[in-house]
Formats: C-alpha cells, sequence, structure tokens
C-alpha cells in the first residue's frame, strides 16, 4: 500500500532548531539513498545541509555522475530539470518547494522562441543561419528546440566556448533568455554592440528591421536577471574613489557596464576562485547574489581579505529563497516515509531533445 504524504502545513510553524534535528535524523535514516544539491546562491540555513555544492555548470555535472536515488536540488526549478534530464531512469529529482523559479527564465517560453523562428523564416532559413543557444536558466522544452534545431545549452561558465562552437556550426546565434551574458560573451570574441542587436519579443519582427537581422552575429533576447541588475557602473565608481586599489569582480550576468568596468568578469565559482586566489590584505567588490558575497565574505575573512557587496541595496534570489529549512525537513521526512513529494519530471521526448542540446554543452565544455 502506498504510503500517506506527510502534510507540508505541520512544518509551517516548526522552529528551526528542531527543524534542523529532524533534518539530520532524516539524512541520516536516508543515507546514500539521497543527496542534496545547493546552488551558490542558496540561502545559507539550508545551504549548509547539501552534500554537493556549485555554480549550474558543476550541479549539472554532479547530477548527470551521482548514484544516490533521490536527487534533492536546492535551487530553482530548471535545475531540477537538468538534475532529471541528465540522470539515470531510476533516479528521483526532487525540489523541495515548487515556487523556487526563475524570473530570467519565465521571460522566454516555448511558444516566444517558436515564434522567433517563424518570423526570422521571412528573412532567411534560420535552420541554416542560426545557431540557437539556450542559458542553462530556462525551461526544459526550450532547451528541447536547442536540442531539435542543432543548438546548444550554455552556462556563465562555458559561455565563450558555447558561442565559438555555435559560430562554427552556423553563421549566427540566437541567444536567449540573458541579453548580458549573451552581450558580454560575444564582446569577448570580437563582436561589436551592433552586430548584436537585443530581440524584444513583444514587437513584431523583435522590432528590428531585415537589414539590422541580416548583419547581427547574435541576436539577444530582451531577457535579464532581476538580482544582477541592480548593480550600476556609479557603485563600482564610488568603490574606486574610496579604495583605489580595491578589485570588483561581477558575474556576467550583469549589465555591459558593470563589467566593462570591472576587474574580474566570470561566474560564481570562477568569482570564488578568484577571491581565494588572490593575495592577503585585497579589498573586493563583488557584483553577485547577496548569499554568495555573504558566503564568502566569512570564508575569506581570516585571510586578511574584505569582500563586499556591490549594491547599497539589499538583493537576493528570491525565488530560490523559497526553499527554506521547513521545506527540505518535510521533502527527507517525506522520502524516510516512503513517500516522494514534489517530484521533477520531464516529459520523455522533450527530455530526449533537451538531452541533446545538454550533451553537445558538456562535451563543448
Amino acid at each position: 500500500m502506498q504510503a500517506e504524504a506527510i502534510e507540508l502545513k505541520q512544518f509551517d510553524t516548526l522552529e528551526d532548531d528542531a527543524c534542523e534535528q529532524r533534518i539530520v535524523a532524516a539524512k541520516t535514516a536516508l543515507g546514500k539513498r539521497a543527496i542534496i544539491l545547493a546552488h551558490h546562491y542558496q540561502r545559507a540555513d539550508v545551504y549548509k545541509y547539501a552534500d554537493l555544492t556549485g555554480d549550474s555548470l558543476k550541479l549539472s555535472r554532479l547530477a548527470s555522475q551521482a548514484d544516490a536515488k533521490y536527487l534533492i536540488f536546492c535551487g530553482v526549478h530548471f535545475m531540477a530539470e537538468v538534475a532529471d534530464i541528465l540522470s539515470k531512469p531510476e533516479q528521483v529529482s526532487i525540489l523541495p518547494d515548487l515556487a523556487a523559479g526563475c524570473s530570467m527564465a519565465d521571460m522566454a517560453d516555448h511558444s516566444k522562441v517558436e515564434r522567433v523562428w517563424r518570423e526570422l523564416a521571412e528573412v532567411f532559413d534560420p535552420d541554416e543561419m542560426i545557431t540557437p543557444a539556450t542559458y542553462i536558466n530556462s525551461a526544459a522544452d526550450l532547451k528541447a528546440f536547442c536540442g531539435k534545431h542543432g543548438g546548444i545549452v550554455c552556462t556563465s561558465s562555458n559561455a565563450l566556448e558555447i558561442l565559438q562552437w555555435s559560430f562554427s556550426r552556423r553563421e549566427k546565434v540566437l541567444f536567449f533568455p540573458d541579453q548580458h551574458l549573451g552581450r558580454w560573451s560575444g564582446h569577448k570574441l570580437g563582436i561589436s554592440l551592433d552586430e548584436m542587436p537585443v530581440w524584444d519579443f513583444d514587437e513584431l519582427m523583435g522590432g528590428l528591421t531585415q537589414e539590422q537581422i541580416r548583419k547581427a552575429k547574435i541576436l539577444l533576447w530582451k531577457g535579464h536577471c532581476s538580482v544582477h541588475q541592480m548593480f550600476q557602473p556609479q557603485h563600482i565608481l564610488r568603490f574606486r574613489n574610496q579604495y583605489p586599489d580595491g578589485l570588483v569582480i561581477s558575474h556576467p550576468e550583469c549589465s555591459f557596464e558593470v563589467c566593462n568596468n570591472s576587474n574580474y568578469v566570470g561566474s560564481t565559482e570562477f568569482i570564488i576562485n578568484t577571491i581565494r586566489e588572490a593575495k592577503k590584505d585585497t579589498r573586493w567588490l563583488v557584483g553577485t547574489e547577496l548569499n554568495l558575497v555573504s558566503r564568502i565574505a566569512e570564508e575569506f575573512k581570516p585571510k586578511g581579505k574584505i569582500v563586499q557587496f556591490m549594491s547599497p541595496t539589499v538583493c537576493m534570489c528570491s525565488t530560490m529563497a523559497r526553499i527554506d529549512p521547513q521545506h527540505l525537513a518535510w521533502t527527507l521526512e517525506n522520502l524516510v516515509a516512503g513517500k516522494v513529494v514534489n517530484q521533477i519530471k520531464v516529459p520523455e521526448t522533450e527530455a530526449k531533445l533537451a538531452k541533446l542540446a545538454l550533451e553537445r554543452m558538456l562535451e563543448v565544455s
């Protein structure tokens, strides 16, 4: 007989100390049958329970290599989808709170991307001219679209390599959903800004002329990360005026102006490793999510490194923060009781095409 699910409302008022005891007990009971994967942006009171941590690329690899039956993803929806796509058929991908989404991923959906493809067909054959490349921060059906049309997935760690691969296949790239990562990566490859126009999905033909489309090397989707939008060039200017020897490091989801005024630009793994390997007594201004910045500030403080958050306004990945200790405890205790809650299962046909695009990425990387 199938086990009855433990109701979430039982955990709503559970104090954090009691929650911790129950999480530890459930993890012990599950043993090697379950692993918890957490993204660097995850809140500290959940991150501390992770068995595996990393950025999107690292977690994609770890998910594909894991042996546990249950993959509990403390991240956002698209990450749990990737875990399901890349894992073995008998493995189960779980997201403790289904409301943990990604506002950037929501800016591009399958119907809009299909419409772009149809509109581009009025100018040329897109399957001959354009490689579709989606940032990993996107839904599984968009990864499947890329798999179907000879395209690929990228992360902030490997976007340059992915663009080079894309251009080796076709003349142009349709890059979605984050315009900033696409623009900065194209810039690093020597592509001029006027060859990277923004495709406004709310406008006919993206708001572009046929001449602009023919001239474009990269068509950038009009999407962005709400967290990284908070960082501004004046934040860097203020820091440099106060600390002339200070160093600035930013995530490529930041605006072009912020990236262009930074000493270093790279993924979350790159940011962590760069500061870790830096000399003692250095001061850093970091343009990425607050939970990560706070964590590395504490980690590197004993080594004489001062790490501070770029924006004067508190901004964090609020959707990822929906996964709290209470949701994690609920998820784990249900598994102990023999009940899976919040399984993320990508439809088979969609998963097969999405896996093509993800495997291309892993091979290129």
